[in-house]
């Protein structure tokens, strides 16, 4: 038997030195620029030609590393220094979106080259969204004209869904914020995106993103209001967004008062107190008496935890109601009003199942408590209901409607017998 270790197999070959100017030209980007500069001055004008030699040249060249650069060449000519100025040791292009024309027709035209180069080359979608985000912040190193171009190709791009409305956040940066510049490209960004879509699309994109409630933040903390907003876009032809923002804001409010509300619940704050606050809010904030009876009724029925038998749910919420019957009545002085909190009740009780035997119960104590009138009762009853439920809770009012007729007619008859 041979008892003596195996040699392990060894590696043997030529072992090759990087040379340091080797390394050097592989991350200097003067050469890449070089050749997209020489490519774009031979393409001109032609857009189908920029589009075919870009498509072209991602073969040769190395896009992934050099992304940044490309995209600047692109929009600005050239290689863009800290804060927007074109880098001077550089070679240039005239052929690029800021010598472009400053008309949409030639934007969306620049914004189809950058939607067939990164549909071809997948990977640069990343540095795109990067390399935007970035123009955004340097639009003060930009002319005015450039800016206008640099804004009508993003909403295009934002539209077509090129670019995610991340990029949008860079509008908030104080300093430009402060000198008008982020409110002005706004504007135009805006109008070519709702051109290409609809508000409807452009809403949707903003709140996917958590920016449709920031909009405010395009002007100075002493201009941040709904008047001066809605002033401003409406007088540049985009009453649109600023009736969406108006909107956001007033949804925003409306989230912030039912929060202060449930945690005054919490805390047992005298009714008189929670009144006092809920009028403040409303004068401050324009909310309806129909838009605050359904907060108000939300908030006293999310204050308590529910039984879940369905014979306690009922005296619980008696209880409950009772309580909180005051502060129903303050904010039902409106036959409106009564109607919107008949129908909250009614919608409440069909979606909580443990509440459907409740509903006739609910509205008599309101009807004796004063919250709900008569009319109100009687006009829901007879047209004012919605489907959810429609036949269970009819049935459980029937008896009561009539006994509501009854004494209608029997006022009515001693009214004439006084006469």
């Amino acid at each position: 038997m041979n008892t003596q270790k195996q040699q392990k197999p060894t590696l043997t070959g030529q072992r090759f030195k990087t040379r340091k100017r080797d390394e050097k030209e592989r991350f200097d980007p003067t050469q890449f620029q070089e050749s997209i500069v020489q490519g774009l001055n031979q393409s001109g004008t032609d857009l189908e030609a920029v589009a075919k030699f870009l498509d072209a040249s991602g073969a040769k060249l190395d896009y992934r590393r050099y992304a940044e650069t490309l995209f600047d060449i692109l929009v600005a000519g050239g290689m863009l220094a800290p804060g927007g100025t074109l880098a001077d040791d550089m070679t240039r292009t005239d052929f690029c979106v800021f010598t472009a024309q400053e008309d949409l027709e030639t934007m969306q035209a620049y914004a189809q080259v950058f939607n067939k180069l990164i549909r071809r080359y997948k990977y640069l979608e990343k540095g795109f969204q990067e390399e935007m985000k970035k123009l955004l912040l340097f639009l003060k190193g930009f002319t005015e004209s450039e800016r206008n171009k640099l804004a009508m190709l993003t909403g295009i791009l934002l539209a077509n869904g090129n670019i995610s409305g991340l990029i949008l956040s860079s509008l908030f940066n104080e300093n430009l914020v402060k000198e008008g510049v982020s409110a002005a490209f706004a504007v135009k960004l805006f109008k070519a995106w709702i051109n290409e879509r609809d508000i409807n699309s452009v809403a949707a994109s903003l709140r996917k993103v958590g920016i449709d409630n920031r909009l405010m933040e395009l002007f100075p903390a002493n201009k941040r209001s709904c008047e001066h907003f809605s002033k401003y876009f409406t007088e540049a032809g985009l009453k649109e967004l600023s009736d969406f923002a108006r909107n956001q804001q007033s949804i925003g409010a409306r989230k912030e008062l039912q929060k202060e509300l449930q945690e005054q619940m919490s805390r047992g704050e005298p009714m008189r107190e929670i009144i006092g606050y809920i009028r403040e809010e409303m004068k401050k904030t324009s909310i309806s008496e129909q838009a605050m009876i359904s907060i108000i009724w939300t908030c006293v029925m999310s204050s308590v935890e529910w039984n879940k038998k369905e014979e306690l749910v009922t005296e619980q919420a008696i209880k409950l109601l009772k309580q909180y019957s005051p502060l129903l009545k303050a904010f039902t002085s409106q036959g409106l009003s009564e109607l919107t909190l008949l129908l909250k009740i009614q919608e409440y009780c069909y979606d909580n199942i443990h509440f459907m035997k409740a509903f006739q119960k609910i509205v008599v104590l309101l009807y004796k408590a004063d919250v709900l009138s008569e009319e109100a009762i009687l006009k829901w009853y007879a047209e004012a209901h919605v489907a959810k439920g429609k036949s269970v809770f009819l049935e459980q009012m029937k008896k009561f409607v009539e006994w509501l007729k009854n004494a209608e007619e029997e006022s009515e008859s001693e009214e004439e017998d006084a006469d």
